[in-house]
């Protein structure tokens, strides 16, 4: 009985920091959802990423910005690097996008090759230590009402932009922005670190808008989702950290200085 109630009240009751994430896909999830007005039409959302310290596992992590496509179109998109061990130095770059019923959106050919045939992931050897700024924005209204959105990847060191691919949606604006990782690494795997800084939306009037705070959220223990996962704020950076102990709580908002 002593050891029962010791455990009940114990801080370790809950935690996942050791094996792979017991959730249906076999991931665990990490977000920061950006503080902007409610249900605000966007046109462009944009953050910059830094992959300070890679995954040296032979799993794939990706590290990711979604937007939320309005009705009538639904669904979303998201845009980011992936740490992917089927690709040349474990290089990737995914630009996707799916309907509210989950249909995949249509698109143009890809900018780039894909060492796997497939259209939203294709080849692009990245580096930590580089700043890449991701965006999504959309173009002009096609004459079927529909509308392009771009996916863009920049390299801020070299200052070469790759327009990845254009997705065609019902929609002419996203909301709810977030950034996030998705690891299928173990939880007591290399530690790894990713950096957001310079996330701006723009608003359906053109007015552009900084975002100084995001909200933090986890991939639940009951979901599946590892328990030493983190986030935090550090100088102009929103941080997050897989394989640290947790010391911001989920539903937290953290705020640049």
């Amino acid at each position: 009985m002593r050891d029962w109630v010791g455990n009940l009240f114990s801080p370790r009751v809950g935690e996942r920091v050791a094996g792979t994430p017991t959730s249906a896909s076999g991931a665990s999830s990490f977000f920061l959802w950006w503080n902007l007005p409610y249900g605000e039409k966007l046109t462009e959302i944009s953050v910059t990423l830094e992959v300070a310290s890679r995954p040296e596992i032979d799993r794939l992590v990706s590290f990711s910005m979604q937007g939320a496509f309005l009705k009538p179109g639904g669904g979303s998109c998201h845009v980011g690097l992936q740490h992917h061990p089927r690709f040349p130095e474990r290089g990737a770059v995914n630009w996707d996008g799916y309907t509210a019923k989950g249909d995949r959106l249509e698109s143009d050919v890809p900018s780039l090759p894909s060492a796997i045939d497939e259209l939203a992931t294709l080849t692009f050897p990245w580096h930590s230590g580089t700043p890449y700024r991701l965006t999504i924005e959309r173009g002009d209204e096609r004459s079927d009402g529909r509308f392009p959105w771009t996916g863009s990847i920049t390299d801020l060191r070299t200052g070469e932009r790759d327009e990845i691919r254009q997705l065609i949606s019902d929609s002419a604006h996203v909301r709810g922005p977030v950034v996030y990782i998705e690891s299928f690494g173990p939880c007591d795997g290399p530690r790894f670190e990713a950096r957001w800084s310079n996330a701006t939306a723009v608003s359906d009037d053109g007015a552009v808008r900084t975002v100084t705070s995001m909200r933090v959220d986890y991939q639940p223990h009951a979901a599946g989702g590892c328990t030493n996962t983190n986030a935090s704020v550090e100088g102009a950076e929103f941080v997050q950290r897989a394989g640290q102990m947790r010391t911001t709580k989920a539903g937290s908002t953290i705020r640049l200085g």
